[in-house]
């Protein structure tokens, strides 16, 4: 008897842990963490791309991600100011690492990394916006995400939109 207790109890917590109840993609702490450093990331890459980029594209891309993720960064401190919350002030070891690989380039060769970066994060980003937005553990949270979403899939289709001319 207390072993099938323990079972049921294992396999509860498996189908959590499977179906992301209380996974990092709808804790509203990290995800806000997260956020806040991608937007901040958004934007250094896009003032880099502003003076780095040969492609008008990759350049008009540029000023939406400085743009919009700046509008973005704002929304989110003011949830966080709203709720108490500290945000980071500074990207991730990651970001960072990216920012460094991409300063030392220059022309079709940034164009091409910074777009390559840009659909692999915004595809990492709407996953994780619609979790939060579908799942989020906080409602404030959860309507920054659900708001932010649309912008977030636009910047995706464009970047996508990119590449493909870019492979042409």
């Amino acid at each position: 008897m207390r072993r099938t207790f323990i079972l049921g109890i294992l396999a509860v917590f498996a189908v959590f842990s499977l179906f992301g109840c209380n996974n990092e993609a709808t804790d509203s702490s990290s995800f806000t963490t997260k956020a806040a450093q991608g937007g901040m990331a958004e934007v250094q890459l896009g003032n880099l791309a502003l003076a780095k980029a040969q492609s008008a594209d990759v350049k008009e891309f540029a000023q939406h991600m400085v743009t919009d993720h700046t509008k973005a960064n704002n929304d989110l401190k003011n949830v966080a100011a709203k709720k108490s919350v500290a945000l980071p002030t500074d990207i991730n070891d990651q970001q960072k690492s990216t920012v460094e690989k991409l300063s030392k380039l220059s022309g079709a060769d940034f164009d091409k990394r910074y777009v390559e970066a840009m659909v692999d994060d915004h595809e990492k980003d709407v996953k994780e916006f619609t979790a939060q937005a579908q799942s989020g553990t906080d409602p404030d949270v959860k309507a920054f995400a659900a708001k932010t979403l649309p912008t977030l899939q636009s910047h995706l289709d464009m970047i996508k939109g990119i590449k493909d001319r870019m492979m042409k």
